[in-house]
């Protein structure tokens, strides 16, 4: 059976770990990777440091088969994501021409002068893949097998939707829901067996708590329909031993 790709997510913003900003784009970029079928198995909030963004690109760039980062790569002096990916890949920053044509038809359209700080946003490692923008032009890239793309969600949105058909995941990822009307300790201990005798399917186990009601949604998900279902009728024979309602989604 084929293994899923794994995905770092690497959030970059003083503005983000002050509580300034709060990030839309993890909970967004997770969801796009379960569509896709990649596994987003890590993600890290760091601040603007020239060394910390250095290490963990290069640290996640080692680790994972994709790396995403949003973030600082706007016009301002705090923008800095790109000259600390092209020291961490040991490359020079160019303007990069086609991303200056597509800035000079932007703002030529919305009849604002692309200045020195907007033409920042067309310096792009020298060798790097663009990303198109279709909200404000100011493209991202890609350098090896990192994403580079902006913090703001909704230009993040429409960026990473059309650069989904570059990321190879596994379109046959399987889920299924299992909702539980028992507190998550009740059913933690036959759930951890079940889990260890079907290691190819990821068992999530999520607790809600709306008065009056207290319960476990369970998540099952493998590339293997037929695990899904054995791993499925273990849990619902357990549940039904131990007398605990549930239902099937």
């Amino acid at each position: 059976m084929n293994s899923l790709s794994t995905a770092c997510l690497i959030v970059i913003g003083d503005e983000v770990l002050s509580g300034r900003t709060e990030d839309k784009n993890i909970n967004f970029i997770a969801k796009r990777c379960d569509k896709i079928g990649v596994n987003l198995a890590a993600v890290r909030i760091i601040p603007d440091d020239h060394k910390v963004i250095k290490d963990a690109v290069i640290e996640c760039h080692n680790d994972f088969d994709y790396v995403f980062t949003t973030g600082g790569i706007g016009p301002t002096h705090d923008d800095i994501t790109t000259e600390c990916i092209a020291k961490a890949f040991k490359v020079n920053i160019e303007v990069n021409q086609e991303a200056l044509r597509r800035l000079k038809v932007h703002y030529k359209k919305l009849k604002v002068v692309l200045n020195g700080s907007r033409i920042k946003m067309a310096r792009i490692p020298i060798g790097a893949e663009l990303i198109d923008n279709p909200v404000s032009s100011a493209p991202g890239y890609i350098i090896k097998n990192v994403y580079v793309l902006p913090g703001v969600p909704k230009i993040l949105q429409a960026m990473f939707i059309g650069l989904e058909d570059k990321i190879c995941g596994i379109n046959n990822m399987i889920s299924k829901n299992i909702v539980v009307h028992s507190a998550e300790g009740e059913i933690a201990e036959f759930l951890e067996n079940i889990q260890s005798k079907f290691n190819e399917v990821s068992i999530g186990s999520y607790p809600y708590f709306r008065p009056p009601d207290v319960g476990t949604n369970l998540v099952l998900r493998s590339l293997d329909i037929n695990l899904i279902n054995k791993a499925s009728l273990a849990i619902l024979k357990k549940l039904t031993e131990y007398k605990i309602q549930f239902e099937e989604n």
